[in-house]
């Protein structure tokens, strides 16, 4: 099955449906705080002050942040952010981490933010929601709001009846989880949550947006991903809604192309040393399946050899 680290840049399609449908998040996962807000008034997201509080270190971790600017009914302005946990294991510190993006931003610009979390994690027991400390003199309490994807496992039916577009990114999430080892399993689910779009009367707009999401988080393997697209199309044809077209989804596969070469050259000047020209232009050549390959031999690489090495090998392997 095709390696999840072909989607290095998991948070990508969170950031982009918490950009496109963010009022719709926050009555999904957070309906008190979403109560508070006047959605009238138009929200903003917050990226470049984001970015001033975030530590450059922590970039390449594997979760979504959005701070975004929103406006209470009774009229006054307050921030939110909004963190998506990504990674597939509990983490220590990251309670502590949740107040320090609190603290920094009161630092910096005396806002206090409201600060919520949603857990993509698979431990049920893992539900961190405050950092705390307590001393004779000096104590200090911090809660943040949480919502546990696992949790929506015994909610099914109220994912399947509801026409929020997250209730379709829980569905994608849940299922994408359950079918780790499943790919015949988990092409049946990508279908169907797919269908489920069109079956909803959504917008044109809306299922195209799912349909990037639902796509980019339930990898198949190369052969049940053109059975898929074959179904799908035919599926578009019976309804007459050709939506995503042919051309659209040869370049949202460059692009997928694109990203897992732009990953994998960094990986390897890492390893080895600069690329040259004609050695980079090898590796860009690359289909995604012999980026992966690739991708899992470099962990052995120690020299600019054995690189050459592994492309002459590949290079005979495919002559052969």
């Amino acid at each position: 099955m095709t390696s999840e680290r072909e989607r290095a840049d998991n948070d990508s399609p969170w950031k982009e449906i918490l950009e496109a449908y963010f009022p719709q998040a926050m009555e999904f996962f957070f309906p008190q705080t979403a109560a508070l807000i006047n959605w009238e008034r138009p929200h903003q997201f917050l990226d470049k002050e984001f970015q001033q509080i975030a530590r450059n270190a922590e970039q390449g971790r594997r979760y979504a942040d959005k701070l975004v600017k929103v406006w209470q009914i009774q009229g006054e302005e307050i921030w939110l952010l909004i963190h998506v946990e990504i990674q597939a294991k509990p983490e220590d510190d990251f309670a502590e981490r949740m107040f320090s993006y609190n603290l920094r931003i009161f630092d910096r610009f005396a806002k206090p933010a409201i600060s919520l979390a949603i857990l993509c994690d698979t431990d049920p027991t893992w539900r961190p929601n405050q950092y705390s400390y307590n001393y004779p003199d000096s104590s200090l309490h911090f809660k943040f709001g949480i919502v546990k994807l696992l949790d929506y496992q015994n909610r099914w039916t109220e994912l399947e009846k509801s026409d929020n577009p997250f209730a379709t990114v829980v569905m994608a999430h849940l299922k994408t989880q359950q079918t780790s080892k499943k790919p015949a399993e988990r092409k049946t689910w990508k279908f169907s949550l797919i269908r489920r779009l069109y079956e909803l009367g959504l917008a044109e707009k809306d299922i195209r947006n799912l349909y990037r999401f639902v796509d980019w988080v339930m990898i198949l393997p190369k052969a049940l991903e053109a059975e898929f697209w074959q179904d799908f199309k035919e599926f578009e044809q019976e309804r007459a809604m050709s939506y995503i077209t042919t051309g659209e989804r040869i370049g949202y596969e460059r692009g997928k192309l694109e990203v897992g070469q732009t990953i994998i050259v960094r990986l390897l000047q890492k390893r080895v040393g600069e690329l040259p020209q004609e050695v980079k232009k090898q590796v860009q050549a690359l289909s995604l399946e012999e980026l992966e390959a690739l991708g899992e031999a470099l962990l052995d690489f120690t020299a600019m050899g054995d690189l050459l090495n592994w492309l002459q090998a590949h290079l005979n392997e495919t002559k052969n």
